[in-house]
């Protein structure tokens, strides 16, 4: 069964109850994520004993910031859409991601999910296959210096991907350059104090290789296939990469089904469990995998 056929077999009610959006359930996750980031951030401001420990964990709340933000694409996480939008552009500023830019690349990345050369993740180019290429995307530069090309090109008003409609170029333009402008008085404060040097930029850079390996769960190993429950991994882990990740590793459930939030991903996986066709037992099973199929 693909992942057409699975969602016209669930009942009408069901699937009305799997699409339901909730503030309070959206509001509530986000307080206790940024109650999460306010002590690890405490922490490294007054320097309790051992604060450089929490240089980690801030990194690892700060890039995870971006399955917030993709959620916030769909505008699932919360009931109110505007709560949706405004959240999702204020936590893709520090992770370099802007928000208009990235709602319509993610739009085509769900269209062609792992096709080799239409899924903008991919852009033509195949995941790490070699040992050396897998330490470079885990690193994070890929990522950064893309982004950084993609600001500045859009900033400039160079808006040429086929998936960015022509009615949104304005908008897009604008947010380069207000991110831009953002990013260059952030520059310009290290020079004052040394603060956010600590608090995000070092954490950021010690954060990303865990949000790379993450990332690379989803599709990694995957066949371009144009089912859902086949091109996506859904990967069973603990509590706590669930809450940092919003519940998307069960990710074949959200592109089976992208109207489900984060909060009924669990519920719709009793429907999907004996129709997936990429799992992974934990990241580090998947780590393992990834690196058996790697060239030497």
């Amino acid at each position: 069964m693909d992942h057409r056929a699975l969602i016209a077999s669930i009942p009408p009610d069901t699937k009305d109850r799997l699409q339901h959006r909730s503030d309070a359930a959206g509001l509530k996750h986000l307080a206790l994520y940024l109650a999460a980031l306010t002590a690890t951030s405490a922490g490294i401001i007054t320097h309790i004993p051992f604060w450089p420990l929490l240089l980690l964990p801030q990194g690892v709340l700060l890039v995870f910031l971006f399955t917030l933000s993709h959620e916030c694409t769909h505008k699932t996480p919360f009931r109110t859409g505007w709560v949706s939008d405004a959240v999702g552009h204020l936590v893709s500023v520090p992770i370099a991601l802007p928000f208009t830019w990235f709602r319509y690349f993610h739009l085509a990345h769900h269209k062609w999910t792992n096709h080799p050369k239409k899924d903008p993740e991919l852009d033509g180019k195949p995941r790490p296959e070699s040992w050396r290429s897998l330490i470079i995307y885990l690193s994070g530069w890929p990522y950064w210096s893309g982004m950084a090309r993609g600001l500045v090109s859009n900033a400039m008003g160079r808006i040429d991907a086929p998936y960015l409609p022509a009615r949104q170029h304005r908008a897009i333009r604008t947010e380069a350059r207000l991110l831009l402008a953002l990013y260059a008085a952030a520059t310009l404060s290290l020079f004052y104090s040394s603060a956010l040097f600590w608090l995000w930029l070092l954490p950021i850079l010690i954060g990303q290789p865990f949000l790379r390996l993450y990332l690379l769960a989803e599709h990694g190993l995957c066949p371009p296939v144009a089912n859902m429950l086949e091109n996506s991994r859904t990967t069973f882990t603990n509590r706590i990469v669930r809450f940092l990740a919003w519940n998307m590793p069960y990710h074949a459930e959200h592109h089976a089904f992208p109207n489900v939030p984060f909060h009924h991903l669990p519920a719709f996986h009793d429907w999907t469990q004996t129709h997936l066709k990429s799992t992974s037992d934990g990241y580090t099973e998947f780590t393992l995998d990834y690196g058996r199929n790697l060239k030497r």
